[in-house]
């Protein structure tokens, strides 16, 4: 089964991607996609973009060739206050947060520790998605995660990349996530992840996990531009006229 959005992809801006957006969005016209997302990693990385590629963003056309571009970031998160690195003074604002651990910014500590920064995070009301929350290298209590986003209304993302190339051993987590956010109303979302243009929109595993575990799918937000872009406006975005028509 396809999905016409995918809210997490990386380009040459990171130097471990290998597309440009231009790529992208050749292969989204070519899969049928109708909406993805330019997240780049935030500047805390070593190998992240400088703070003006985030607030030059506003250069890149809202659809080209049909294809809807929302302009984004996968933030880090800094410290167990749930700050991210942020760049400031973006025009407009950010379309969408993905917010993440990565090691070289957060280093791994205890899974008290891991879930008190990610709950901080959402309480803090920047992070719209939460990515790849099964990394076994970041345990978390996962109830109480699950909980905390259904409270503030962040998505919970299965991260396809995860079950690949990257985060080894994280299935078991992310099955264990997909089940208390079925049992406890969150909201999930599949991200691709991709680092080169040719994945994006690929969510085979995430969503044979997903069905496996009787994840509901009118709380999969992938399944149409408008309920991903519903979410987001619900987190308070402001509407992009020209994405009404997707």
């Amino acid at each position: 089964m396809s999905f016409p959005v995918d809210p997490h992809t990386h380009t040459i801006a990171c130097s471990h991607a290998y597309s440009t957006l231009g790529e992208y969005i050749a292969e989204a016209k070519r899969k049928g996609i109708r909406l993805f997302a330019n997240t780049d990693h935030g500047p805390r990385m070593p190998d992240a973009p400088h703070p003006w590629h985030f607030i030059n963003l506003r250069v890149i056309p809202r659809i080209v060739d049909g294809v809807g571009i929302l302009r984004g970031i996968e933030a880090n998160i800094r410290d167990m206050d749930g700050t991210l690195d942020l760049p400031g003074d973006v025009p407009g604002g950010l379309d969408l947060v993905l917010a993440a651990f990565h090691e070289p910014v957060f280093a791994p500590r205890s899974s008290e520790e891991h879930t008190r920064a990610l709950i901080n995070t959402m309480k803090r009301g920047q992070a719209d998605i939460i990515a790849h929350p099964g990394n076994p290298n970041f345990p978390i209590d996962i109830e109480a995660v699950i909980q905390a986003a259904v409270e503030y209304d962040v998505a919970i993302e299965i991260n396809n990349s995860s079950f690949s190339v990257s985060r080894k051993g994280s299935k078991p987590y992310c099955r264990a996530i997909a089940e208390a956010a079925r049992d406890l109303g969150a909201t999930l979302v599949m991200g691709s992840d991709a680092h080169f243009a040719a994945s994006l929109g690929d969510f085979s595993e995430a969503f044979e996990l997903i069905q496996e575990v009787g994840f509901p799918q009118e709380r999969l937000l992938n399944t149409s531009p408008r309920i991903f872009l519903d979410f987001l406006e619900r987190r308070g975005h402001p509407r992009i006229p020209e994405f009404i028509n997707l």
